[in-house]
């Protein structure tokens, strides 16, 4: 993990688990996600779009976001915000969040420990492809933090997935 904390990473990042837990509490696959300007002011917040009819299996929580948020704001800006998110951002997700300038990107749960837990899940089938990757290959910085209150963010997916097997 990065040792870049900031004072409010914790506290953005739960804002990011209660998206996630009202969208599990409705039905939803339990991702959420939140944008936060540079001092930590809540700008936006986002749970994942997947419908139980599966229209749209690219409707991540951070992808959702990430287009969100480039519509609303110009890439300046987004460079000095954070997206925090219940797991790590899939290679998708990581793609769309460094399309749209987003600087840093705080997250609970690793790919790999959602892999492991949700297994080879159909509607869920994980990459394991740490976001950081990602990011690495593209020709601005993007700042990683995470795993962060990865007990937290496990919680989250708690037999979620047997249910609806």
């Amino acid at each position: 993990m990065a040792t870049s904390l900031r004072p409010h990473d914790e506290t953005m990042l739960r804002k990011a688990f209660d998206v996630a837990r009202r969208g599990r509490e409705a039905g939803h696959h339990p991702f959420g996600s939140v944008l936060a300007d540079g001092d930590g002011n809540l700008l936006m917040e986002q749970g994942n779009g997947y419908d139980s009819e599966g229209r749209d299996r690219t409707a991540h929580a951070e992808r959702l976001l990430a287009s969100r948020a480039s519509r609303a704001y110009d890439v300046a800006f987004l460079a000095r915000c954070t997206l925090y998110t219940s797991a790590e951002p899939c290679a998708m997700c990581a793609g769309a969040i460094y399309w749209a300038g987003i600087g840093r990107v705080v997250y609970g749960q690793t790919e790999k420990a959602l892999k492991a837990q949700t297994g080879a899940h159909e509607e869920n089938p994980t990459l394991d492809l740490p976001c950081a990757t990602v990011f690495d290959a593209g020709q601005r910085p993007t700042e990683v933090v995470g795993p962060l209150l990865e007990d937290e963010a496990t919680a989250l997916q708690d037999d979620f997935w047997k249910a609806r097997e």
